[in-house]
């Protein structure tokens, strides 16, 4: 997986999300108004999309080439297409 991707750069993508997270909760404690809380849901929801595309970017160039170089080109389209239905179901 360290092969596939920045590691560093996904962690601190979820760290912000985990902080929007945070932030919604604060948000709803405190009772902010729905539309707002809507849009700031919106927004981690797209930075949670965004990471996914960031990790698939990162698998189809690394792992996916690895796989079909060292001769599994079967295993490695059917893992990729596990990968790609599992990102598909985040919309």
């Amino acid at each position: 997986m360290r092969d596939c991707m920045d590691v560093d750069k996904v962690v601190a993508r979820l760290r912000r999300i985990e902080g929007q997270v945070r932030g919604l909760i604060g948000m709803v404690q405190k009772d902010i108004p729905c539309e707002d809380i809507l849009v700031q849901i919106s927004a981690a929801k797209a930075a949670l999309h965004k990471t996914g595309q960031t990790i698939l970017e990162g698998h189809l160039g690394n792992c996916v080439l690895a796989g079909i170089a060292s001769g599994e080109a079967d295993k490695t389209l059917k893992k990729l297409a596990r990968a790609i239905e599992q990102f598909s179901r985040m919309t």
